[in-house]
């Protein structure tokens, strides 16, 4: 998961994240959930984004279903991500 102070003061998680495993010496990472910046910002020019899932279900899914908590297939559905104006970042 990180965490992001966004140039409205905010602070918002922006990314949440999955380890897949190592290749050598790297550690490869798969997005789960991004936040969207490219919805733009309200009329106080706060982020008016939100996390939006990637497509991809993570391996951590079948672990948690072990444990009794299901997350239905709607909840890694990917979303499309508005497109990105000058100054989103």
């Amino acid at each position: 998961m990180q965490l992001t102070r966004l140039r409205d003061g905010t602070r918002r998680i922006t990314h949440i994240t999955e380890i897949q495993g190592m290749e050598g010496d790297v550690i490869t990472l798969q997005d789960v959930f991004l936040f969207d910046f490219g919805m733009g910002v309200d009329e106080h020019g706060r982020y008016r984004g939100h996390l939006k899932a990637t497509g991809v279900r993570p391996k951590f899914a079948e672990k948690l279903q072990d444990q009794g908590i299901r997350l239905g297939p709607e909840v890694f559905q990917p979303e499309a991500f508005a497109k990105r104006g000058q100054g989103n970042w």
